[in-house]
Order: structure tokens, then sequence, then C-alpha cells
């Protein structure tokens, strides 16, 4: 067991390094050397709610709200804050950053207790708005050097050290919330050289200091009880704190380790040894059907002496003059994959950046960033593999599947957007992202994507569609009434359990780090658990199908859809089931958020595996009716 857990170990230490140590050392993300009393700047970001250090913690809102919100009255620098440039995808993520007036020095001050500042008469009304975020574990999120604030925990399943990025608003453990007005700072610093200092690490232990708030004097050491803020009279807030520097063996190379900390790595590859003896056995499965069933099949039918005057068909070769035949709604099933086979471009090549660590943790919204710019770069791949689609399946109007290839999906994300951000506006939140991000988006889209799958349409319309091995019949075949497991909606829960089986376990952690404020890098597994899911859900569509087509069920192109996207209708109700045990939302805003982006999530599921399913389907299909002699 000792040696199998330190397989384990080593393992996801390699996992973790080749994903997220290597590859810091490049363009915007060199190591800032400094010298002794160089100024050491702060950064602040958004307030965030995070899942408290609880047992039957949940996660009480989505909210987030900008650190120099003016009801938080929280100390400002002189001048008034400056915000900082950030990322597209920082932005979209909800990353607001500005300076802030610590007044931080390398290697100054050690120990010394400073005032930041005295933040006279906050409104009751204010400062019931403090204590609900109080109540509902809103964390603060502070960057030095490129560094997030942390504080230090442990692991409780593995007993490592790791940080925990940002730190309490505030005290809630008893019914009355306190306010943390002070903060002990560590800043952990390496010296690769003689007078050269690099940040490797900051935590931060935040504490409520009562007593008298009007003296100019600090207090660090809290012998005056804990600060609570009146909700019916104004009150008065001194903000101090204190660096303390300590030198660390850590070099700048991999100061991330200490943050990257995956909790319980066995439940990962638990998860991932599972996922690959369902994907093993599955194609064993197939195989074998694919082997035995239909290469006795296919001798059999070729065997028949067509010189005979009656010979009879049976099983599959029924349909084989109606399997070709052009489904209903081509149109959008063109759409749908077109816009499929674009999102799995997007979505491999984003994961191959994040698996070669070029998305540093540092470059905050690198991911989203990539994301963005694959999508839209893409667009030629979307609107070719649309418009070969649409012609293979009989269609006609191809100006007009280009132009909806290029504009029906993004209009439908937009609208969901546009409205989520509405609420968030209302709702005062600092993820509202401003008018002139979206702008950029949609010149993004419409302006380089949309042109992109015009030429890609252009392109699969000069080649035309894929040739068919049999031809079709003039009049449909009549279809017997079939078993109740093949009807649409039964194929397409009964083939979503098994991809969703192979991915559910890292579901939960990503859905962690969408709705949790958790940090997600074990891109590894998530690398791997693609790859098998995607294994699976080819199989998977490839046999159900067969089976429709040996009941003598010829309209299988939505169906292998249907089939193939099966698990989003899982996630959807997995979604739900992490609303429910790991959500506490109470405003009608952040349920409206939570089931927004829970949708966006499954409808980005639904198409990737549905497109997946169906090619996979239809390249079955076609080395199946090709392999055998129709008279």
């Amino acid at each position: 067991m000792k040696l199998l857990e330190g397989h384990v170990h080593a393992l996801t230490s390699l996992l973790a390094f080749l994903t997220a140590a290597n590859g810091f050392y490049l363009p915007g993300a060199a190591p800032h050397n400094f010298g002794p009393g160089e100024p050491v700047n702060v950064y602040v970001n958004t307030l965030t709610p995070i899942l408290a250090g609880k047992d039957d913690a949940k996660v009480k809102s989505l909210i987030n709200y900008d650190y120099y919100n003016e009801k938080l009255h929280f100390c400002q620098p002189d001048g008034g804050p400056t915000s900082s440039p950030e990322g597209l995808g920082s932005v979209l993520f909800g990353d607001r950053i500005f300076n802030s007036p610590f007044d931080i020095k390398m290697l100054e001050g050690n120990g010394t207790c400073r005032s930041l500042c005295i933040v006279p008469d906050i409104p009751g009304e204010d400062s019931k708005f403090i204590n609900e975020l109080i109540r509902e574990d809103y964390a603060l999120n502070w960057l030095v050097d490129g560094l997030p604030a942390a504080e230090m925990k442990e692991d409780l399943k593995s007993g490592d050290i790791f940080y925990d990025m940002g730190f309490n608003l505030g005290d809630d453990e008893t019914e009355t919330p306190y306010l943390n007005n002070h903060y002990e700072i560590v800043m952990k610093y390496h010296e690769p050289s003689p007078g050269v200092y690099r940040v490797v690490g900051v935590l931060v232990w935040p504490s409520s200091r009562g007593g008298s708030q009007e003296s100019t004097t600090p207090n660090c050491e809290g012998a005056a009880g804990k600060l609570a803020l009146s909700e019916t009279s104004n009150t008065t807030v001194h903000y101090t704190y204190r660096v303390t520097w300590e030198e660390s063996d850590t070099p700048w190379a991999t100061r991330w380790d200490n943050y990257l900390h995956i909790f319980d790595p066995r439940i990962h590859w638990f998860s991932l040894v599972n996922s690959l003896v369902i994907a093993f056995f599955l194609c064993v499965m197939v195989a074998m059907i694919l082997y035995r069933t239909v290469s006795r099949d296919i001798s059999r039918y070729n065997a028949i002496d067509l010189s005979e005057d009656v010979h009879e068909d049976w099983g599959w070769k029924l349909v084989h003059g109606e399997v070709f035949r052009s489904p209903q709604n081509p149109l959008l099933l063109a759409i749908l994959v077109g816009n499929g086979t674009q999102l799995c471009a997007m979505v491999s090549v984003t994961l191959v950046f994040a698996l070669l660590g070029f998305l540093s943790p540092s470059n905050r919204g690198s991911i989203a960033t990539v994301m963005m710019v694959c999508w839209t770069l893409f667009g030629g791949i979307g609107g070719y593999y649309s418009s070969r689609v649409y012609s293979s399946l009989g269609g006609q109007n191809r100006r007009r599947a280009a132009f909806l290839t290029a504009t029906a999906l993004p209009t439908t994300i937009f609208a969901i957007m546009f409205l989520l951000n509405f609420f968030l506006l209302t709702a005062g939140s600092s993820g509202a992202v401003p008018f002139g991000t979206m702008l950029l988006v949609v010149v993004l889209w419409y302006g380089i994507s949309a042109p992109l799958s015009a030429i890609g349409s252009y392109i699969g319309g000069k080649q035309g569609g894929v040739s068919h091995p049999v031809r079709v019949n003039q009049i449909p075949r009549q279809i017997p009434p079939g078993p109740k497991y093949l009807r649409p909606w039964a194929a397409a829960l009964l083939g979503g359990i098994l991809p969703f089986g192979a991915a559910f376990v890292e579901l939960f952690f990503v859905m962690s780090s969408l709705f949790a404020s958790r940090a997600y890098y074990a891109f590894g597994f998530l690398a791997l658990t693609a790859l098998i899911v995607s294994l699976t859900v080819a199989t998977v569509s490839i046999l159900f199908t067969y089976f429709m087509l040996c009941a003598e069920e010829y309209r299988w192109h939505w169906r292998a859809f249907l089939v193939g996207g099966g698990s989003a209708f899982w996630v959807l109700g997995y979604g739900l089931f992490y609303w429910a045990t790991r959500l506490s939302l109470e405003s009608f805003t952040s349920i409206l958020l939570y089931l927004g982006y829970l949708l966006l999530l499954v409808l980005l599921v639904f198409m990737v595996t549905g497109t997946i399913g169906f090619l996979a389907s239809y390249w079955a299909v076609r080395r199946l009716y090709s392999a055998i002699r129709v008279d």
C-alpha cells in the first residue's frame, strides 16, 4: 500500500510539474528582481464568495464585488485607485485589479505595526451590507508580483500544507459577524544572487481588532476584543497591518507549486482508471460486434448468388436503400455539427497549450483568452464541416447554411450573456462585463470568425458532399415498431450514462472551479478524461446506431447526435444536484446566474459530444454499407 501511495504521489507531482511549473519563462512572465528598499506593490482584486473551512460549507452567492465599492469603505491610495491593464479573458472572468495604499518595501519594516488608514462614520446601511458579505463568506483577493495572497492551510485527507488563495473578509463563527481590520502579511523571498531578491510567496492572516478605532496609534495585538459593525449607527474602522519578511529556499520557477494543490489526487487516479476500464470494455464490445457479427453478416450477404431470382435480405441490410435518406431538418443538424467541430478544435488546442505549460497561472485569464482566440480563428473549420455535412444530407440552400452556421450559435450565446450581464449590473457586481469588452467580443466573432466561416463554407461547398456507397430508394420504407430503449430520448439517456460516468469526478472539480472559487490546474487529468470521454461517446454512438439499423430504423442521423450528446442531460442533472448539495443561493440574481451558466455549459457539452457521436456513426455506417454487395 505504501508503495502504491508513493507511485501515486510521484505521478501526481510529475503531472503538476508538467502542467504548471514548466513554461513559466515566457514573454511577460519573467522574474522581477527587487533590490533592498525597492517598493513591493500590492494590488487588490474583486471580492469573491468562497467555501468556508467547514465540512458542511456551501457557497452562498455567485456575485463578485469591486474592492473599491463605495459601500465597503476600504482604504484608498492617494489620488484615488488606478486600474491595471487586463487581458480579455481576465475581464470576462470578472477580474478588476487596482493599486492599493499599502507601503511595503523589500526587507524594510520587518515586524513593525503600521496604520493603513482610519475610515470614519461608516453608515449603518453600509455596515449591514458588509455584515451580509461576511455571513456569505466573502474573501479578499490581493496580488503581489503576480502571486495571489493566500492563507496557509492543511489538506485534512493528505496532510499536505498548501496555500489557499484569498482570505476572509470577516469572522462569522458566532451569531455576530466581525470585520477583519488587521492583516498579518508574511512575504517570502528568495535570494538567487547577493543583493537580488524575488517574491516567492505571500501569506495573509486577517483578524478583527476592537477597541478604540479613532486612535492614530495602530493596535496589532488584539487585546481589546473584536470589531463589530453597528447596523443602527455610524462606525469608525481603523485598518492596520504588519509585514514580516521570511527567506525561502523555494526558487522563483517553482513558487506556484504551493498554490497548485490537487485535492485528494487518488480520487483523480481512481476516476481515470475507472474511465479507462469503461472505455476499454466498450471498445472491446464494439470491436466484437463489428468483427464477429457484422463480418459474419457481410460474408453471408456477399455469398448470396445474385443470379438467383429469389433471395431474402435480413437484419441491417434491409434498410440499405433508406439509410442515406435525408433526415428531417438537415440544415439545423449541419449547423450543430459545424459549430460542434469548431468547439472540438478549440477545446483540443486549449488543452494542448495547458499541458505544455503555456497557460501560466501568473497570466490571469489566459485560458479564457486562448479559448476565445481559438474559437475565432477556427471559424473556417466550422463552416467547412457544416457545408460538407449539409451537402451530404441533400441540402440545397448553401448560402443560408453558411450564414446560420456563422451567426446562430454566437447570437444564442450573446443573448444569454447579455441577459446575465444585465442582472449583474443591476446587482452592482464587478463581474459585469464592460460594454467595450462586449463590443470587442462581437467584433471578434462577427468580424473575424464569421468571414472565416464563410470561407470554410465556400471551400466545403466546392468539394461537395461525401459519396454514399448505396443508392436511396424513391419510396420510403415502412418502419416497424422498435424496442422502447431505442426511442430517441430513451436512447439519449442510456447512451449518455457511460460518458458521464467516465467524467463526473473531474466534472466536480471543474464546477468547483467555476462556481466555488477553487483553482483548477489538473490539466493532465482533464486532458486524459476528455480523450476517454470522446472515445466512449464515439463507441456508444456506433453501438446504438447499429442496434437501430438492425431494428430497421433508418432515421439514425438525429438519433446518433442525440445519443452522442446524451451525457449533456446527465450533466444538467448533476448541475442541479451540485446546486442542492454544494450551493446555498438565496438571491434571485445568484440563482439566475447559476442556471444561466449551467445552461451554457450543458449546451456546449451537448454540441461537442453530439458532433463526435454523429461523425463517428456516419463513418461507421459508410464503412458498413460499402462492404456489402447490393443488387
